[in-house]
C-alpha cells in the first residue's frame, strides 16, 4: 500500500496507460516542457517524447479539435485543459463533436477521447477561473462525466476514462492536487482499474445520506465527523461518475437511512445536484421521512476576498445545519 498524491495517481494513470497502449496521447497546454500547469503530466516528456506529449498554443478550440479527429482515426488522445474553466472556449468540439459523432455516423466512428484538468474553485482565483461546470457537461447525451474526491479513484476511474471508446470529461479538484491517501499497487496492469458509473460509499452511517462528489466529499466528511460527535451518524456517499449516474448505490443508501442532503460546490440554479435529487425522490420516496436538501454556493460569481470565497462555498457547517434541519433538530 503506498501513500500518493492526488497528483500522483493522474500521473501514474497516464503513464500506465501509455506504456500499455502505443495509441494514447497527451496534448494541451503546458504538458510538455513545463511539466503542465498543475505538474500532472511530470516526466511524461522525458519518457514518451514530444510525438506523444504535445505542447499546444492557447488555442482550445483547435487543439480540443485535433484531439476528436485523432480519435476518430484510431488514436487515444487525452487532451488537458489548463482549467475546465477554459473548456468553454472549446465545448463546441466537445459538444456538438465529440458527443454527437457516434450517433451522427451510425455508429461508424467512435470517439475514444479524454478531456481532463482541474475543475471548481480554488483558492483566490477569481470568478472566472472558480466555475464548476459539471452540470454543463453531465446535461449532454454522448458524454460521460467523472469527478473523483481521493487519489485511488482519479488513477482507478482516469485509466477506465482512457480505455473507455466513448468521450470521456474528467474534471479534477483544483484543491485536491496535494491530498494524500493510500493506493494499493496492482497485481497487475487491470487491477487498479474502477469501472465507470459505479459510486462508492466514502463513509457509513445509518442516520442521514450525504450525496456529494469532488472536493465536496471532504467537506461532507468533515460535517460527519462533527456530526458523530453528537451521535448523528452519517453515510457519505461518492457518485464518482455523474454521468452515468450509479442510481442504486445512491437509492439504497437513502432508503436505509430515510433522509438526504445533497453538497455541491455549484451553483444552485439547474445544478447537478437537482437531478440527484430528483432521482433520490423518484426512487425513495417510499423511504424518505424529510424533503432532500440541497448545500451549494451562494448564486453570484466566485469573489476574491478569501473570507468571501469561504463564505460563498459550502462549508461543513453548512452542511451540519442541512442534516439537522432533515432530522427536525433546528
Amino acid at each position: 500500500m503506498a501513500v500518493i498524491s492526488y497528483r500522483e495517481a493522474l500521473n501514474q494513470a497516464m503513464r500506465e496507460e501509455m506504456e500499455r497502449d502505443a495509441s494514447v496521447f497527451i496534448m494541451g497546454e503546458e504538458v510538455g516542457y513545463y511539466n503542465g500547469a498543475y505538474k500532472v503530466t511530470q516526466g511524461l516528456l522525458q519518457r514518451f517524447s514530444e510525438r506523444r506529449v504535445v505542447d499546444a498554443p492557447i488555442a482550445e478550440m483547435g487543439f480540443a479539435g485535433i484531439g476528436v479527429g485523432a480519435a476518430m482515426v484510431g488514436l487515444r488522445p487525452i487532451i488537458e485543459f489548463m482549467t475546465f474553466n477554459f473548456s468553454l472556449v472549446a465545448i463546441d468540439q466537445i459538444v456538438n463533436n465529440a458527443a454527437k459523432i457516434f450517433q451522427m455516423s451510425g455508429g461508424q466512428y467512435n470517439v475514444p477521447i479524454v478531456f481532463r484538468g482541474p475543475g471548481g474553485p480554488a483558492v483566490q482565483v477569481g470568478s472566472q477561473h472558480s466555475q464548476s461546470l459539471e452540470s454543463y457537461y453531465a446535461h449532454v447525451p454522448g458524454l460521460k462525466v467523472v469527478m473523483p474526491s481521493t487519489a485511488l479513484d482519479a488513477k482507478g476511474l482516469l485509466k477506465s476514462a482512457i480505455r473507455d471508446d466513448n468521450p470521456v470529461v474528467f474534471i479534477e479538484g483544483e484543491t485536491l492536487y496535494n491530498t494524500t491517501w493510500d493506493v494499493p499497487e496492482a497485481a497487475n496492469g487491470d487491477g487498479d482499474l474502477i469501472p465507470l458509473g459505479v459510486a462508492d460509499v466514502k463513509r457509513e452511517g445509518k442516520d442521514v445520506t450525504l450525496i456529494a462528489w469532488s472536493k465536496m466529499v471532504w467537506t461532507c466528511l468533515d460535517a460527519a465527523k462533527q456530526l458523530a460527535a453528537e451521535g448523528i451518524e452519517c453515510e457519505v456517499v461518492d457518485p464518482r461518475t455523474l454521468r452515468p449516474l450509479d442510481v442504486a448505490t445512491l437509492a439504497a443508501s437513502v432508503q436505509k437511512t430515510g433522509r438526504c442532503v445533497v453538497v455541491e460546490v455549484g451553483w444552485p440554479v439547474a445544478g447537478f445536484g437537482a437531478e440527484v435529487a430528483y432521482q433520490m425522490q423518484k426512487h425513495c420516496i417510499d423511504a424518505l421521512d424529510a424533503p432532500i436538501e440541497r448545500v451549494t454556493s451562494d448564486d453570484v460569481p466566485m469573489p476574491y476576498a478569501k473570507n468571501l470565497e469561504d463564505e460563498v462555498q459550502p462549508q461543513p457547517k453548512d452542511v451540519v445545519a442541512a442534516v439537522k434541519r432533515v432530522l427536525y433538530l433546528e
